[in-house]
């Protein structure tokens, strides 16, 4: 339930994001979103270095220490994580802010500056959601996630049509100089999401306080753990999550870099690299992360359960968590990889109506991403709720080396282009997925169900895709006589509308989801109900 409240807030978020990312690549252009998408590049490895995965890490050390009843002991991971946040975000303020100018291009440097105090910002909220998460609440994270997206969507693009409204753009140097201040406002609508659910996150935990003093009183701890061993315990922790997750997101930065540096020596113009990474960046990898999303969720959901039962050597629930988490992973990723391939130009031109074509195809291309980062993130979390902090690390260490390896000679011996990054995230990912499984079952004994966790789900996501295709490219006949746009958004709203229906069936009757497993699941009661009124059951 806790990991599908994460998940439903991060899809939520998500589709936020999709939104107004429309807008504002008509007020900034795919130059804008490329210089915003460059400087968040840097910005995500500074913010992931940071503070990025403290959730995790707290959350875990947090809910070890609850499942043994030291409440004190939890009270002062969370205040040392604190000092922590403090700390590390300070430094990784100034380095953002100052090392601007040497970590990007120059017509992103406004862009990363402004999102310098984010970093900030970011340790002290990843703190307080790693606390309410050990708690094994997702209620305060997902409401403050939901509160920060739709304030980052509102700010985004009303500064960016403020800073960018009267500029010319008809030299080079004036498109230059909208693309980077259009760039700039985006980034002040990140800001501002943040601190507004930091501040929502210290409201709940101001109301928290009153039963946090009661569990403290009912504390069972045998002895305090000194502030000395809680730091060495979170730089312990924190450190490899941390590098964990930073290895396994630089791969982007990597990749920006090497296409760049070499695309640079092929004599391409800032201008024209910034439009095509805006592509990249802005159309495929924002649709790409919708699903991958709920992946990111339940691995910070599973943390905890699973943190908590390998303390008291529990392994029976601990593969059953697995499990669950897996199943209902692939049960989400496998449709929507099928979906985003069948409907990849159709849905570009939805979000994005005056795109090129070069967006669908490469959503059509990589959209198998979905699936590969869908396992691989969350298989992640596995290991680190396992105490494995080191092995996604040296995995992900690997998926990027060879990731490199391949980048560099596609993009100096072709003229792929984006198409190469593509490629690449589709190598990066794949690896990932299958070192992290070999080490799971190395570490926690467990064994990999593939018939109704792989092989059933794709089978009714292939039939669902057919009937998505047939159903827009049938519907579209007749629709784009009211107009290309209309008719594409009523076209494709009906083919989901059909391919959530049609895989919905599939998975039951394909056995892939059982009567017992529907009524664990949120709403399972309605659920399996409304299945018997189909004659589903």
């Amino acid at each position: 339930m806790q990991g599908a409240i994460l998940a439903a807030a991060s899809i939520f978020c998500r589709i936020i994001g999709l939104l107004y990312r429309s807008p504002l690549r008509e007020i900034i252009g795919d130059d804008g979103n490329g210089f915003y998408s460059i400087a968040y590049n840097i910005y995500t490895i500074i913010l992931l270095i940071a503070s990025f995965s403290i959730p995790l890490a707290v959350s875990k050390a947090i809910s070890a220490r609850l499942a043994k009843g030291e409440y004190k002991n939890a009270q002062r991971i969370f205040h040392g994580a604190l000092a922590y946040a403090f700390i590390v975000g300070g430094l990784g303020f100034v380095i953002c802010y100052f090392g601007a100018p040497y970590l990007v291009t120059d017509g992103a440097v406004p862009a990363l500056r402004m999102l310098a105090p984010v970093i900030f910002f970011s340790g002290i909220l990843g703190v307080l959601r790693g606390y309410f998460q050990g708690h094994s609440t997702m209620v305060p994270t997902s409401i403050s996630q939901i509160i920060e997206q739709i304030l980052n969507a509102v700010i985004s693009v009303g500064a960016a049509y403020l800073m960018v409204r009267h500029l010319a753009a008809t030299t080079d140097a004036e498109k230059l100089h909208r693309a980077s201040l259009g760039a700039k406002g985006s980034a002040m609508g990140t800001g501002a999401g943040v601190l507004i659910g930091l501040l929502f996150c210290m409201f709940v935990y101001a109301c928290y306080r009153p039963r946090m003093k009661r569990n403290l009183q009912k504390d069972r701890s045998r002895h305090l753990e000194s502030y000395g061993s809680i730091f060495k315990i979170l730089i312990l922790t924190i450190t490899p999550v941390i590098f964990a997750t930073a290895i396994y997101n630089c791969s982007a930065s990597i990749d920006q870099s090497i296409f760049q540096f070499i695309l640079g020596r092929k004599h391409y113009d800032e201008l024209t690299m910034a439009t095509l990474y805006g592509i990249f960046g802005t159309q495929f990898n924002v649709l790409i992360n919708v699903p991958v999303s709920m992946a990111s969720a339940l691995s910070s959901a599973i943390v905890p359960n699973i943190s908590g039962n390998y303390a008291v050597g529990n392994m029976e629930e601990l593969n059953k968590s697995i499990t669950s988490a897996i199943k209902l992973n692939m049960l989400v990723m496998i449709p929507c990889a099928v979906g985003l391939t069948v409907l990849a130009d159709p849905i570009i031109h939805l979000l994005f109506p005056t795109a090129t074509a070069l967006g669908g195809k490469l959503l059509m291309m990589g959209s198998v991403t979905v699936v590969f980062y869908g396992l691989s993130t969350l298989s992640n979390g596995i290991l680190q709720g396992l105490g494995k902090m080191n092995v996604p690390v040296k995995n992900a260490g690997i998926a990027v080396i060879i990731q490199a390896i391949v980048l560099v000679p596609l993009l100096h011996f072709t003229n792929l282009e984006a198409y190469a990054l593509v490629i690449v995230m589709i190598v990066f990912s794949l690896i990932m997925c299958i070192l992290n499984s070999m080490a799971i079952t190395k570490y926690a004994g467990y064994h990999q169900e593939y018939a109704k966790t792989f092989v059933k789900p794709f089978l009714a996501a292939v039939v669902m895709g057919a009937a998505a295709f047939a159903t827009y490219y049938g519907t579209h006949l007749v629709t784009v006589h009211v107009g290309n746009y209309v008719g594409n958004a009523i076209s494709c709203m009906i083919a989901i509308a059909v391919a959530v229906a049609v895989y919905a069936v599939g998975v039951i009757k394909t056995n892939a989801v059982t009567e017992e497993e529907l009524y664990s699941m949120p709403k399972g009661r309605a659920l399996v109900r409304l299945c018997k009124k189909a004659h589903l059951l």
